[in-house]
């Protein structure tokens, strides 16, 4: 779409193109000046060409940041930094305030309508101004900033010989996302990925403005988190994953270090110890937790349902609270993830009193629990949340659970094969091809209450993902449509329109060396 400035300019609200004439002033001359509307994925709510000269990026801009806020200066060291690489001018920084060319940067508290993570960008000549009224608004809007760069902007080596003018159109963006929640889950359980592993997958996240990070540390091939009380559950769960290759875990050091790393860019880590199934690594570890007294051989395979904690034993509670606790008192968010998926194991009723028992144990440690939709006709606290994931589920039951996580495995699974020729992943929920996991609306799905849905989150299961090459491979681009159902208003979702600004991605994942899926049905640049 492109736009002549100075006759038209398109407003994007509630998913139509609006066109608003301006009556151009007697005597003007005939505008020059054209415009291309930026492809950004995820689609902000409202972006405005407003024409105009664009603002021009040169030697003489300025970075004025105008909040003492540690992550505000790192967000606009991180805009100084893709400038640099993408035009070769280092811009000074200031605290007062410029009147030449300048970027300005600031918290504005007063901007209620913006709300926790929105943010709103004002381009016209000599000025650019990014305004939230938190600093997680500020990231937000640093990332869209970082779209409108060009891709050349994520190589970390400089391009040319000459600093050479960067030119940004003149437009009014106001933005905020349409759901609180908004996430992917990385199974570190059956392959082990490392810490610079999960660094890179947060990073993923980052640039599409997702701020939860769900992360599968147990199942029945691994435990990958070090428990001081229950010392062997990583010195022997920890060894193996599937096929049988050497496993891995995190120390209590390096899991600090992660949430740390992720909460730099807004990302609030979700950790699950899965129970009272997919629990053979911990079965393995301990024999006492094994209602037979004996522990099984480590397990190596993909089969699910056979493994089960112990759940009429003292033994098993107090190993829950000391693991719960653990956890718990090294994650700063609020959310403890208890699983609770494909118990095949145990009766109805006793399935259902081990929720609630552990859902008491979660909230003694302080921690709003999560999990899998199988708990749903457990009596839950109301600040307990079902991950809808089952196509099947019983929609009544899910319409009962106080809060949702909308993850239909067949719409947002990204371990899930894109096609019949796809070397990677699974089919048993169907082929996921990018048009499937985006056009679907996670409103539409449940007869809950639409205040009850809190978001959309994107699983990758790694049964066949050995590194982390094969895991962009599986996320993106699947991830970047998530995203956009988390972030834009439904209204914009539009999928012919999608394909092509999601095209637009393609140069800068590349430049950031990611190993993406092509998929044919989108346009790629």
């Amino acid at each position: 779409m492109r736009i002549v400035a100075g006759t038209l300019a398109v407003l994007l609200a509630g998913g139509a193109a609006v066109a608003k004439p301006q009556a151009p002033q007697p005597g003007a001359p005939a505008a020059s000046v054209t415009a291309t509307m930026p492809e950004l994925v995820p689609l902000p709510e409202r972006l405005e060409l407003t024409g105009g000269e664009p603002f021009a990026i040169g030697a003489s801009t300025v970075v004025y940041v105008t909040s003492g806020d540690a992550a505000v200066s790192r967000a606009a060291r991180d805009l100084t930094e893709w400038i640099r690489r993408a035009s070769g001018f280092l811009l000074a920084t200031a605290t007062a305030g410029p009147t030449g060319s300048r970027i300005q940067i600031g918290v504005d508290a007063a901007r209620q309508e913006l709300g926790p993570e929105g943010y709103e960008i004002a381009i016209e000549p000599g000025r650019l101004a990014l305004t939230a009224r938190t600093a997680a608004g500020i990231f937000y809007g640093a990332q869209t900033i970082r779209q409108l760069l060009p891709y050349t902007a994520e190589y970390e080596a400089l391009l040319f010989q000459q600093p050479r003018e960067l030119k940004l159109p003149a437009l009014r963006i106001t933005d905020a996302p349409r759901y609180p929640w908004r996430g992917a889950m990385l199974d570190v359980a059956r392959h082990f990925f490392t810490v610079d592993d999960v660094r890179r997958f947060v990073d993923l996240l980052a640039l599409h403005k997702m701020n939860r990070l769900h992360l599968h540390l147990s199942d029945d091939q691994g435990w990958r988190i070090a428990i001081r009380r229950w010392k062997d559950l990583t010195l022997k769960g920890g060894r193996t994953e599937v096929g049988g290759t050497p496993g891995g875990f995190y120390t209590q050091a390096q899991y600090t270090e992660l949430i740390a790393y992720a909460a730099e860019r807004f990302i609030t880590v979700v950790p699950e110890i899965d129970m009272p199934g997919h629990t053979n690594a911990a079965l393995s570890s301990y024999a006492e937790l094994n209602c037979n007294g004996q522990a099984p051989a480590p397990f190596t395979g993909t089969e699910v349902g056979f493994s089960s904690l112990c759940v009429e034993e003292e033994v098993t509670y107090r190993f829950i609270d000391d693991v719960v606790g653990e956890i718990a008192r090294l994650t700063p968010g609020p959310y403890f993830h208890m699983g609770g998926d494909e118990v095949k194991t145990l009766k109805p009723e006793q399935y259902r009193a081990f929720v609630e028992r552990v859902q008491k144990i979660v909230q003694k440690h302080g921690k709003e629990m999560i999990g899998w939709d199988e708990i749903a006709p457990a009596t839950l606290l109301p600040t307990t949340i079902v991950q809808h994931w089952r196509p099947d589920a019983d929609r009544a039951t899910l319409a009962r659970a106080p809060r949702l996580i909308m993850s239909p495995a067949d719409r947002s699974y990204l371990d899930m094969k894109y096609d019949a020729d796809t070397a990677l992943g699974l089919r048993w929920a169907g082929l996921v091809p990018v048009k499937t996991a985006y056009d679907w609306d996670p409103a539409a799905l449940v007869d809950a209450r639409p205040e009850a849905i809190l978001g959309v989150e994107a699983p990758l299961w790694s049964e066949t993902l050995a590194n982390m090459r094969d895991a962009e491979f599986m996320a993106l681009p699947r991830l970047a449509a998530i995203a956009e159902l988390g972030w834009s208003p439904r209204a914009q979702h539009d999928w012919e329109r999608f394909r092509v600004r999601l095209g637009a991605q393609g140069a800068r994942w590349s430049a950031l060396g990611i190993n993406f899926y092509r998929d044919p049905a989108v346009t790629w640049k």
